[in-house]
């Protein structure tokens, strides 16, 4: 008797889960297609990001380059100007 009682007791509840689920379900499918939409955009502009990032970089070390050689070679020729 115990056994029918509490199978009874339950049924109201997994009822219930199944309805939440079911809307949950509703709700997450278009939450989900907006994320999957937004997941994608970021993928692509992560590979602009990503270019940009590196020509900057190498933007970066050719001028750090060209600034030792301008300072080394400004040094230099400061050195060989004779006044007289």
């Amino acid at each position: 008797m115990g056994k029918k009682d509490a199978s009874s007791t339950r049924l109201p509840v997994e009822q219930y889960r199944k309805q939440i689920g079911k809307q949950d379900y509703k709700k997450t499918k278009s939450v989900l297609k907006a994320t999957r939409l937004k997941a994608e955009a970021k993928k692509s502009s992560s590979a602009f990001r990503d270019a940009f990032l590196v020509i900057a970089a190498i933007l970066l070390f050719v001028f750090c380059i060209y600034a030792f050689f301008y300072l080394n070679l400004s040094s230099e020729i400061d050195l060989d100007v004779d006044e007289d």
